[in-house]
C-alpha cells in the first residue's frame, strides 16, 4: 500500500501547479468527513496487529511498521508533502529560544550562584558550557529526575539568560524566516489532526475497562487473548518480586530479574499471555505469593491483549508529538489550545486535566511520556504556561492529595511540575492575585494532616508514618517556591490576596503553637520515647518559609502594621488560658510583681511555639522601618499584655535550663533531642533566636525590676535569691548553681546581643562577619564546617564568601587534609566569651584557646565582652536592666556568697557570668558618657555598684567584694578579669567626675597612679616567670636529646634495620676504606666478580623484643609480608585471567604481565615460633568475636602486631653466603670455558640425566655444531671439573617456614588449594621474584628516583629477604623436578633442547625467564650420591653466560617487534646514522631479517633501532641490576645511586658485564649465536605472532538510557553500572555485582573504581571486602566532595592524585582497606559483594 501512495506523491510533485484535490497518501481519511472517527478507524485495523506480541515483541519491527503504516502517512496528511524536506526546512528555520532539555535522574546540572533568580533555575551542561555562567561562581547537582533546563527564560536570570546556543538572532534566523514557514494549510491540517491524536492519547491512557475497547476502536472479529500485568510499586524490593514471580510463574530465575528489571524501568510488564482464565489464575498466585512477603500483595491486572497494543500504540503517539511540537511554535499552540478545550456539554475538565487528575493511577512509563509532553508543549510556550498554572492551581488540593496517598516517588508524579511554574516570579505573583493559591497551599496542608490533629486542634504526631510526611513536605515546599522572589510592585489586590494566604498560614501556625505539650516525670523514667521528629522536621521545612512571609510583609510598612495585628490576634487567641488562671505575688528588694502560678517542673510546657516566634520576627521588622510608634493605631497599649507575649519564650528558655539542671532526665532522649534542635543552627532562627528577641521586646516595654523578678519566678530561683538557702544536698547545690548559671547566661543574651538588624544598629554582614569571627575562635576551620555552622537563607546561601576575607585568611591543604581559614589577628578583639550562639562545649573550647593565646602573647587572660553596638530607638529600654535594683541584688548576693566560705551555692562559671554582666554596665556607662554630657546620662550603673547592700555595720559594696575575691586562691584564673574591671571602675567614675570637676583631686590620680603600677608589675612578674619557663624547656630538650642520641649509638645495629636507611650498602661503603672497594670489583657477573660485602645482622623480634642474629643454623626469623595477585604492570587491560588454577602452566610469563604475583612487606621481624602462637592467639580470639570479620583466617590473613598492616603470611629471613672468588683461577679458567663450551657442558649433563632416567636407552645428545667435534670430550660429569663446593645446609625451621611461604605463594598465585609438593610451588616462586623486581624497577622508574638510593626500608628488607628464601626454597624441592624446569627454561634460548611445548620467544617475558633459570641452574651439580652446587667461580661464569644469553634474545625480541614506521617521526640523533651502534644495528637487522623470510621490513634506519633497543632493554638491565644484587650483594656503581639517565646505562652495563654497545655481544659469540639466531626466527609460532602483530583490544562500553550508579574504573577506563541487578554476573556459583567481577578481571579482584556521579573513590578488593577514598577532586577550599553535596566546582588535584596513583603501584590497596575496615568497624557492613 505504501508504495502505490509513494508513486501517487511523485507524480503529484511533477504536476506544474499544486492541485486542489485531496492527495493520495491521504486518501482514507478524506474519505469522510470526520477526521476522527476515520482516524480511530484506521487505528482499529493497524495497531492490534503491529503490536500483537507483547512478552517478547521484536521492537525494530514493530517500529518500522508503525512508522510505514501510520506515522508516515499522518505526516503527509499534515504537510501535503514530503515530510523530510517539510522537517529539514522547519529545523533550520526555528532558532529555539528556550532549551527545555528535561533531564533524566542523576544527570549534572549548574547553577549560577550569581544570577539565577532562585536555585531552582539550572542548565543542563551543553548550556551551561557555552554560557557566560562557567565563569561565575556556580554549584553543581545531580538531578533526581523531571526538571527542565532554564536557558532562554529571562525571568529565571539576572543577567545571561542564554546560552551560545539559544541566543535570539544568531546563525542567520531573522525575524522574518522565524515565522514563514508553516502555510495556513499546513496549520489548518495541524487543526484538524492535533485534537483527534490528542483526545485518542488521553483516552487510551486513562481507559479502564480491561477487556473492552471504545467502540470505534472495536473490531469484527474477536480474539481471545490477554495478557497477565504486573505493575510496578515502591513497597517491594527486587528479590520480593523476583521471588514471587518465579513461584507463581514457575520460570527460571534470569527470567523473572529480565520481568522485575523492565517492571522497575517501565512501570508494567506482561508476565503470561494466555486465555482469560489462564491469566486470571496467574493473577491469583501472583497476589498470594507476594502477601507472604509484604502486607501489600503486587498490583496485578489481567488485559484484554487488544487494549495493550492501543495503550501501547497510545505512548508512542505521545513520543511522535513531541517530535513534531518540537520543530514549530505554531504546532505547540495548536497542541496547548487542543488540551484546554472543555467539550460541549460533557461533565469532564478539559483533556489536561483529565490527564493530571489520572496521574496518580498511571504506571511509570505513561507518567514519564505525558510529562515529556506537557514539558515540550506548555512549558515551552508562555502564555501557555500561565494557562497551564491555572489548571494546575484549579485542581491542587486533589492532586496533592492523590499524590501522599499514592506509593510513586515525586519525581514522576505530577505534582513535581509545581517547582516550574510556582517559581516564575511574575506566574506567582498572577496566581496570587487571580486565584490565591497561598489560601490554596495551606488549606491543602490542613486538609491532608487531619489525622494528626487532636481535642484541643493542635498537631500530635505521635506514631505519624513517615511516607505520608515526607510527602508533605511536598506541599510545604510549594509554599516556599511561591514565596521565593518577593514583589516589587505591591497592588491592592495583591496585598488583599497577600494578607487572606498570611491569615490563612496562621491558621496551621495556630495548630502548632504549644503542640506536643511535654509534662517533666517524677519518680520512673518514661517508659517509650514519644516520637519528636516529625514536628522538628516540619519545623525545619517552615523555617525559610516564616523568614519570607516575614520578608514580605516588611515590604510595606502599612502591610506590616495590619500583619502585626492579625499576628497579635493569634497570639491572644492561644493564650486565653494564661488569662484566666490563678495568680500569686513575688516579692523582692521592695518591688513586687503579680504572676500566674505555673512551674515549667510541674505543669505542660512546650517547645513549639511558631505564633509567638513569627511575632518577634514582626516586631524587629517593624523596629527597622522605624514604624513601632504607629503600633498603638493597630494594637492599643492595653491589648498589647507584653507579659503574655514573653511568657511562653521564657517558659522555652526554662525548659532548656532545667534539662541542662538533668531536671528532666527521666523523660528520656526524645527531650533532649528536641533541645539540641531547638538551638541547632538548622533551627535556631526561627526557634532559640526570636525566644532571646521576644524576652528582648518585654524587657524594652516593661519595667525592669517587674521583668527580672518575672524571670526569677519561672527559673523558679526567686527564693534562692530571696533568702539564704542552707541545704546539705549536693544535687540539690549542683541544680540550683546549674539553673543560676543559665538564668545569668539569659539576662547577658538579653542585655548583650544586639547582632540582629532592627535589634541594634548593625547590618547583615557585620552579623555574618560576627558569626565566622566567633566560629574561628575555637579552632582553624574548612569553608565547608564554616559554611555548615551558618544559616541558610531560602536560596541556600550563607551569605559567606561575601565576609571571610574581611576576618579571616585561608591556608592551602597539603597531600591530605584540607584547606582551612584562620582568624586574622584583628578580628580577634571582637571575641565575646558568652556569644550566644555557642553550645557547651563549643563555650569551653573557645575559652580555652583564646587564654592560651593571650598566655603565649605574655598578655593578661581577661575576655572582657567586646563593646556591643547600640540597640535600635525601639529597644534602647533594654540595658535599664543592666542598673536596676534586683540585677543589682542578684550580683551582690552571688559576690557575698563567694567571699562566704560557708556558702556552697556559687560556682566559678557563676562568677564569670557576674563580672561579665558588670563589664557590660560598666561598658554600657562608659560609651554613654562619651556620647553626652553627664547630667543627661540617666544611666548610673557605677554609683548604684558604689552603693553600700545595707545599712549593716559590715556592709560592703560591690567593688570591695571584687577586691576580696582577688585574694581567693581557687579564683586565680579570674584575678585579670577582676583587675580589668576594677579599672573599668576607674574609668567610669574619672568620666563622672571630669565633668563634674574639671580639677581632679590629686589623691585620685595618685590611687589611680599606683594602681597602674602594681598592674605593671605584675606584667613584669608574669614576664619574668615565662622567660624563666622558657629556660626550663630548653633546658630538658636539651637532655632528652643528648638521651636520644646515646640511645641510638648504643643501639645502632636496630636503628640499621628499622629506620628508613637508603639501602644498606651506603652505610656499609662509607665505613670501609676507600681502596677495598675499588671500581673494577663492581661487577656483580663473570671471573671478575666483586666481594659480597656482608655484616652481622642482628634483628630484634617485635613481639618478644628479644635480639637474635640470623644465621642458617639458628631458629628462623620472618618478616611479615602480604602475597597478592596483581594487574599494575598490565599491557593489556582487561584481558581475561586465562583458566586460573589446576590447568595454568606457570612457568612462563606472557610478555604482557598480565597477571602477576607480589609479594611484599611491611618491613617488622619476629621469630618464627612467636609469629605462630601470634596467629593462632588471632584465629582463637577472633572465633569469639560476632562482628563482620576485618580479614579471612581461612587463608592465612592476620593485621601485622606493630603496624597494622594485611598480612598473609611470612618471608623467612635468611642470611646472604658470602662467596670470594679466587683471582689467579679466574683468569686460566676465563681462557678455556667459553660460552660454546660451556653450552656444550650443559648439554652433556642435561642429556646425561635423560640417559640415567631413560634407564640406558642410548641418549640423543642434542648437537649444536655440525662438525662432529668429539662426543667424547663432554661427557657426564665434565662439568664438575669447574669447581664444586657442597650444599649449604639450613636448619629445619628455617626449611619449614621456606616451605610455608612457597605454599602461600603457590596458593595465592594460582588460586587453589594448598599442595607443597606440586611441581608447580618452585615455578611460582621465580615467578612471584621476578614480578616484585619488575613491580619495584616500575614504580622507581615512574616516580624517577634512582635505582638504589630510593628504596624504602620495608622494599629492601623484602627484596632481599625474597632473593635469599628463593635461593633456600630450590632445595627443599626434588632437584629432578628442579632439572625438568630448567630444561623447558632454557629450550627457550636453547632452541635445540627439543622439551615439549616450548613457547616461541615472542609470547615469553624473558626477566621471568632468567630469573628460573639463575635460580634452577645449580639443580646441575645434584646426583643420587653427593648433594653439591657450583663453586663461586664456576657460578659466576654460569651467571654470565646465561644472562648473556638471555639478553641477546631479549634484544632480538625488541628487534623483531620495532615499528619500523614510527621512525621518520622522531628527531635524528645526535651521532646520527654513522655511529657504531648505529651500523652494528642496522648489520644484525639485515641478518635477523633474512632469517624471517623478510617478515620485518629493512626501513628502519640505524639510529632508531639503536634508540629502540636502548629505550626497550633498559627496564629489563635495572630489574637484572636489582635481581644479581639482592642475589650475590655485590655493590652496585655509584652512578645507580644517582639520579642521572645518562650515566645510568653505562652503569648498568659494568656492573652486568655487558658492553656498552650492547650489538657486541653478537660480535663477540658469532660463531655460538648465529645456529640459534637460525633456530630462533625459524620458529613457526614466531613468524604467527608477527603477522598479527596489529590487532589491538578495545574496552567495551554498554550504553544503558538511565544508569543509576556509573563507575569509572581507574585502571581501565571501563565505565560500568555499579549496584544493579541487571548488571549482576554469576562468579563460582555466587551473584558478584558488576564492579566486583571487573575487578575479577581487569585487577586480578583489586581495583580502583570512581563513582562518576557522587565524586567518591572506591577501593575494592576480592568479594568482600572494600573501602571509600578520598577522590582527588578539589573545590577551591581544598576540600573534597563527596556526593556533590555542596556543589561547589571541583577541580583535579595533581597531588591527590598522584597519591591515589603510588597506592596502586605500591601494591598499597590491600592495606588501606585493612585500615580503613579497622577504623570505621560496623557490625552490619555494606555489601561489597553486590557493588
Amino acid at each position: 500500500m505504501a508504495d502505490e501512495e509513494m508513486d501517487g506523491a511523485e507524480r503529484m510533485d511533477v504536476s506544474p501547479e499544486p492541485p486542489l484535490a485531496p492527495q493520495p497518501p491521504a486518501s482514507w481519511w478524506d474519505q469522510q468527513g470526520d477526521f476522527y472517527t476515520a482516524f480511530l478507524h484506521h487505528l482499529a485495523k493497524l495497531v492490534p496487529e503491529i503490536y500483537f506480541a507483547e512478552m517478547d515483541p521484536d521492537l525494530e519491527k514493530q517500529e518500522e511498521n508503525v512508522q510505514m503504516s501510520i506515522f508516515t502517512p499522518l505526516e503527509w496528511y499534515l504537510f501535503g508533502e514530503d515530510p523530510d524536506v517539510c522537517l529539514e526546512r522547519l529545523k533550520h528555520s526555528a532558532a529555539f529560544q528556550l532549551c527545555g532539555k528535561v533531564f533524566k535522574s542523576g544527570e549534572t546540572t549548574y547553577s549560577c550562584r550569581d544570577c539565577a533568580i532562585d536555585p531552582t533555575c539550572v542548565l543542563c551542561m551543553d548550556c551551561f558550557q557555552s554560557s557566560v555562567h562557567k565563569n561565575h561562581r556556580y554549584k553543581m547537582h545531580t538531578s533526581t529526575g523531571g526538571g527542565f533546563c532554564d536557558c532562554g527564560d529571562t525571568e529565571a536570570w539576572k543577567t545571561g539568560p542564554f546560552c551560545m546556543d539559544h541566543e535570539p538572532g544568531r546563525a542567520g534566523t531573522t525575524k522574518e524566516t522565524l515565522h514563514c514557514p508553516l502555510n495556513e494549510e499546513v496549520i489548518a491540517q495541524a487543526r484538524r489532526i492535533f485534537p483527534s491524536v490528542i483526545k485518542y492519547i488521553v483516552e487510551m491512557t486513562i481507559w479502564e475497562e480491561e477487556k473492552e475497547l471504545p467502540p470505534e476502536l472495536q473490531r469484527r472479529e474477536k480474539n481471545e487473548r490477554y495478557y497477565c500485568v504486573l505493575f510496578n510499586d515502591e513497597h517491594h524490593s527486587y528479590d520480593h518480586v523476583i521471588y514471587s514471580l518465579q513461584r507463581a510463574l514457575d520460570c527460571e530465575l534470569a527470567e523473572a530479574q529480565l520481568h522485575t528489571t523492565a517492571i522497575d524501568k517501565e512501570g508494567r510488564r506482561a508476565v503470561k499471555a494466555g486465555v482469560y482464565s489462564a491469566c486470571q489464575e496467574a493473577k491469583e498466585d501472583i497476589k498470594s505469593h507476594s502477601e507472604n512477603v509484604s502486607q501489600h500483595p503486587l498490583h496485578v491486572e489481567v488485559l484484554h491483549s487488544v487494549v495493550m497494543a492501543h495503550q501501547k500504540f497510545a505512548l508512542r503517539l505521545g513520543s511522535w508529538m513531541n517530535k513534531i511540537m518540537s520543530y514549530s511554535s505554531d504546532f505547540r499552540q495548536i497542541f496547548c489550545q487542543a488540551c484546554l478545550i472543555e467539550e460541549p456539554g460533557s461533565e469532564h475538565p478539559c483533556l489536561i486535566s483529565r490527564l493530571m487528575l489520572w496521574d496518580a493511577k498511571l504506571y511509570k512509563g505513561a507518567r514519564k511520556i505525558l510529562h515529556e509532553l506537557i514539558f515540550s508543549s506548555f512549558f515551552m510556550e508562555m502564555e501557555y504556561k500561565k494557562l497551564f498554572a491555572m489548571e494546575f492551581v484549579k485542581y491542587y488540593k486533589q492532586l496533592q492529595k492523590e499524590y501522599i496517598s499514592d506509593d510513586h516517588e515525586r519525581s514522576i508524579s505530577i505534582t513535581a511540575l509545581s517547582v516550574q511554574v510556582f517559581t516564575v516570579p511574575t506566574l506567582a505573583r498572577h496566581l496570587i492575585e487571580e486565584q490565591n493559591v497561598i489560601s490554596v497551599i495551606t488549606e491543602t496542608l490542613l486538609e491532608v494532616l487531619p489525622e494528626y490533629l487532636d481535642r484541643n486542634n493542635k498537631f500530635n504526631f505521635q506514631g505519624y508514618s513517615q511516607d505520608k510526611l515526607g510527602r508533605v513536605y511536598a506541599v510545604i515546599c510549594d509554599l516556599k517556591y511561591i514565596l521565593i522572589s518577593k514583589p516589587l510592585v505591591w497592588t491592592e489586590r495583591l496585598r488583599a490576596q497577600f494578607l487572606e494566604g498570611f491569615r490563612s498560614f496562621l491558621k496551621i501556625l495556630t495548630c502548632m503553637q504549644g503542640m506536643e505539650e511535654i509534662r517533666r516525670q517524677v519518680g520512673q523514667h518514661i517508659e517509650v520515647d514519644p516520637d519528636w521528629e516529625a514536628a522538628i522536621a516540619i519545623q525545619m521545612q517552615l523555617k525559610n518559609i516564616l523568614l519570607m512571609f516575614q520578608e514580605w510583609c516588611a515590604c510595606d510598612e502599612d502591610l506590616l502594621l495590619v500583619a502585626y495585628k492579625e499576628c497579635h490576634k493569634a497570639v491572644m487567641r492561644c493564650s486565653t488560658n494564661f488569662m484566666s488562671s490563678t495568680k500569686t505575688v513575688v516579692q523582692l528588694c521592695g518591688h513586687s510583681l503579680e504572676t500566674k502560678s505555673y512551674k515549667v517542673s510541674e505543669d505542660l510546657v512546650s517547645i513549639h511555639l511558631p505564633l509567638s516566634r513569627t511575632l518577634a520576627g514582626l516586631h524587629v521588622r517593624l523596629s527597622r522601618l522605624g514604624a513601632v510608634s504607629r503600633l498603638h493605631e493597630f494594637v492599643p497599649f492595653d491589648g498589647f499584655q507584653v507579659e503574655v507575649l514573653v511568657e511562653y519564650p521564657l517558659r522555652c528558655l526554662v525548659l532548656v535550663a532545667q534539662v541542662v539542671a538533668e531536671m528532666w532526665r527521666r523523660n528520656g532522649l526524645s527531650l533532649i533531642s528536641q533541645v539540641f534542635y531547638y538551638q541547632d543552627v538548622k533551627c535556631r532562627e526561627e526557634m532559640y533566636d526570636k525566644d532571646i528577641i521576644m524576652l528582648q521586646i518585654g524587657a524594652s516595654i516593661m519595667d525592669p525590676n517587674k521583668f527580672l523578678l518575672l524571670v526569677l519566678q519561672r527559673y523558679e530561683l526567686a527564693d534562692a535569691f530571696n533568702k539564704t538557702i542552707s541545704t546539705k544536698d549536693q544535687d540539690l547545690i549542683k541544680q540550683y548553681n546549674t539553673l543560676i548559671e543559665e538564668m545569668l547566661q539569659v539576662l547577658i543574651y538579653i542585655v548583650g546581643e544586639r547582632y540582629v538588624p532592627g535589634v541594634g544598629n548593625v547590618t547583615k554582614e557585620e552579623v555574618i562577619m560576627r558569626e565566622i569571627t566567633h566560629l574561628l575562635c575555637i579552632e582553624p576551620m574548612p569553608h565547608s564546617a564554616i559554611a555548615r555552622n551558618l544559616p541558610e537563607n531560602e536560596n541556600n546561601e550563607t551569605g559567606l564568601e561575601n565576609v571571610i576575607n574581611k576576618v579571616a585568611t585561608f591556608k592551602k591543604p597539603g597531600v591530605s587534609g584540607h584547606g582551612v581559614y584562620e582568624l586574622k589577628d584583628e578580628s580577634l578583639k571582637d571575641f565575646n566569651m558568652y556569644f550566644y550562639h555557642y553550645s557547651k562545649t563549643q563555650h569551653s573550647k573557645a575559652e580555652h584557646m583564646q587564654k592560651k593565646r593571650r598566655k603565649q602573647e605574655n598578655k593578661d587572660e581577661a575576655l572582657p565582652p567586646p563593646p556591643p553596638p547600640e540597640f535600635c530607638p525601639a529597644f534602647s529600654k533594654v540595658t535599664d536592666l543592666l542598673n536596676c535594683d534586683i540585677m543589682m541584688h542578684i550580683l551582690r548576693t552571688i559576690f557575698e556568697r563567694a567571699v562566704d566560705p560557708e556558702s556552697n551555692l556559687w560556682t566559678e562559671g557563676m562568677l564569670q557570668m557576674a563580672f561579665h554582666i558588670l563589664a557590660l554596665g560598666l561598658l554600657e556607662e562608659k560609651q554613654q558618657l562619651q556620647k553626652a554630657p553627664e547630667e543627661e546620662v540617666a544611666f548610673d550603673f557605677y554609683h548604684k555598684a558604689s552603693r553600700l547592700g545595707s545599712s549593716a555595720m559590715n556592709a560592703q559594696n560591690i567593688q570591695m567584694l571584687l577586691e576580696k575575691l582577688k585574694g581567693i586562691p581557687q579564683l586565680e584564673g579570674q584575678k585579670d578579669m577582676i583587675t580589668w574591671i576594677l579599672q573599668m571602675f576607674d574609668t567610669v567614675k574619672r568620666l563622672r567626675e571630669k565633668s563634674c570637676l574639671v580639677v581632679a583631686s590629686t589623691s585620685g590620680l595618685e590611687s589611680i597612679k599606683s594602681e597602674e603600677i602594681t598592674h605593671d608589675k605584675e606584667k613584669a612578674e608574669r614576664k619574668r616567670k615565662a622567660e624563666a619557663a622558657r629556660l626550663h624547656r630548653q633546658k630538658i630538650m636539651a637532655q632528652m636529646s643528648a638521651l636520644q642520641k646515646n640511645f641510638i649509638e648504643t643501639h645502632k645495629l636496630m636503628y640499621d634495620n628499622t629506620s628508613e636507611i637508603t639501602g644498606k650498602e651506603d652505610s656499609i661503603m662509607e665505613e670501609e676504606s676507600p681502596s677495598a672497594v675499588s671500581e673494577c670489583s663492581r661487577i656483580a657477573l663473570g671471573p671478575k666478580r666483586g666481594p659480597a660485602l656482608t655484616e652481622k645482622e642482628v634483628l630484634t623480634c617485635i613481639l618478644c623484643q628479644e635480639e637474635q642474629e640470623v644465621k642458617l643454623e639458628n631458629n628462623a626469623m620472618v618478616l611479615s609480608a602480604c602475597v597478592q595477585k596483581s594487574t599494575a604492570l598490565t599491557q593489556h587491560r582487561g584481558k581475561p585471567a586465562g583458566l586460573l588454577g589446576e590447568s595454568l602452566d606457570p612457568l612462563f610469563m606472557d610478555p604482557d604481565l598480565a597477571h602477576g604475583t607480589y609479594a611484599g612487606s611491611c618491613g617488622h621481624v619476629m621469630h618464627a615460633v612467636c609469629w605462630q602462637k601470634y596467629f593462632e592467639a588471632v584465629q582463637l580470639s577472633s572465633q569469639q568475636r560476632i562482628h563482620v570479620d576485618l580479614f579471612d583466617l581461612e587463608s592465612g590473613e592476620y593485621l601485622c602486631p606493630l603496624c597494622k598492616s594485611l598480612c598473609n603470611t611470612v618471608i623467612p629471613i635468611i642470611p646472604l653466603q658470602p662467596q670470594k672468588i679466587n683471582s689467579e683461577n679466574a683468569e686460566a679458567l676465563s681462557q678455556l670455558l667459553t660460552l660454546a663450551r660451556w653450552i656444550q657442558t650443559v648439554l652433556a649433563r642435561i642429556s646425561g640425566y635423560n640417559m640415567k632416567h631413560a634407564k640406558g636407552e642410548a641418549p640423543a645428545v642434542p648437537v649444536l655444531f655440525n662438525q662432529g667435534m668429539g662426543d667424547s670430550t663432554f661427557e657426564f660429569h665434565s662439568i664438575l671439573s669447574f669447581g664444586v663446593q657442597s650444599s649449604v645446609k639450613y636448619s629445619n625451621s628455617i626449611k619449614e617456614m621456606v616451605i610455608l611461604f612457597a605454599t602461600t605463594i603457590y596458593r595465592i598465585g594460582l588460586k587453589v588449594p594448598p599442595d607443597e609438593l606440586d611441581p608447580r610451588v618452585p615455578m611460582m616462586t621465580w615467578s612471584t621474584c621476578a614480578f616484585t623486581i619488575q613491580a619495584i624497577e616500575n614504580l622507581l622508574g615512574d616516580e624517577g628516583k634512582p635505582l638504589f638510593g630510593a628504596l624504602q626500608n620495608r622494599q629492601h628488607n623484602g627484596l632481599k629477604a625474597l632473593m635469599q628464601f628463593a635461593v633456600a626454597q630450590r632445595t627443599t624441592c626434588p632437584q629432578v623436578l628442579i632439572q625438568k624446569h630448567l630444561v623447558r627454561l632454557l629450550s627457550v634460548v636453547l632452541p635445540n633442547l627439543q622439551s615439549e611445548n616450548t613457547p616461541c620467544l615472542l609470547s615469553v617475558d624473558l626477566f621471568h625467564v632468567l630469573v628460573g633459570a639463575v635460580l634452577a641452574f645449580p639443580s646441575l651439580y645434584w646426583d643420587d650420591t653427593v648433594d653439591l652446587q657450583p663453586s663461586p667461580l664456576s657460578s659466576s661464569y654460569s651467571h654470565l653466560y646465561l644472562f648473556h644469553l638471555v639478553t641477546m634474545a631479549h634484544m632480538l625480541q625488541i628487534l623483531l617487534t620495532v615499528d619500523a614506521d614510527q621512525s621518520p617521526g622522531l628527531p635524528l640523533n645526535e651521532g646520527g646514522e654513522d655511529s657504531e651502534e648505529a651500523r652494528c644495528a642496522s648489520a644484525l637487522f639485515v641478518e635477523v631479517s633474512q632469517h624471517t623470510d623478510g617478515l620485518i621490513g629493512c626501513g628502519a634506519p640505524g639510529w632508531y633501532l639503536w634508540l629502540s633497543l636502548r629505550n626497550g632493554i633498559t627496564p629489563y638491565l635495572r630489574c637484572a641490576a636489582l635481581l644479581f644484587h639482592y642475589l650475590l650483594g655485590v655493590t652496585p656503581p655509584e652512578e645507580l645511586f644517582a639520579n642521572s639517565a645518562e650515566g645510568e646505562f653505562s652503569a648498568l652495563c659494568s656492573y652486568l658485564s655487558l658492553p656498552t654497545n650492547l650489538f657486541l655481544l653478537f660480535q663477540e659469540y658469532w660463531d655460538t649465536i648465529r645456529p640459534l639466531l637460525q633456530r630462533w626466527c625459524g620458529d613457526p609460532a614466531l613468524l604467527n605472532s608477527l603477522k598479527q602483530k596489529s590487532a589491538l583490544v578495545r574496552c567495551p562500553r554498554s550504553s544503558d538510557d538511565e544508569r543509576k550508579h556509573p563507575v569509572l574504573c581507574l585502571f581501565c577506563g571501563a565505565i560500568l553500572c555499579s549496584q544493579n541487578i541487571c548488571c549482576q554476573e554469576i562468579v563460582n556459583g555466587e551473584e558478584v555485582g558488576a564492579c566486583v567481577f571487573h575487578a575479577l578481571q581487569c585487577g586480578a579482584g583489586v581495583c580502583i573504581f570512581l563513582k562518576i556521579r557522587e565524586c567518591r573513590v572506591v577501593l575494592v578488593e576480592g568479594k568482600a571486602r572494600g573501602c571509600a577514598y578520598p577522590a582527588p577532586y578539589l573545590d577551591e577550599y581544598g576540600e573534597t566532595d563527596p556526593g556533590l553535596k555542596r556543589g561547589n566546582p571541583l577541580h583535579l588535584s595533581r597531588e591527590r592524585y598522584r597519591k591515589l596513583h603510588l597506592v596502586w603501584q605500591q601494591h598499597c590497596i590491600i592495606e588501606e582497606i585493612a585500615r580503613s575496615q579497622e577504623t570505621n568497624q560496623m557490625l552490619f557492613g555494606f555489601n561489597w559483594q553486590l557493588l
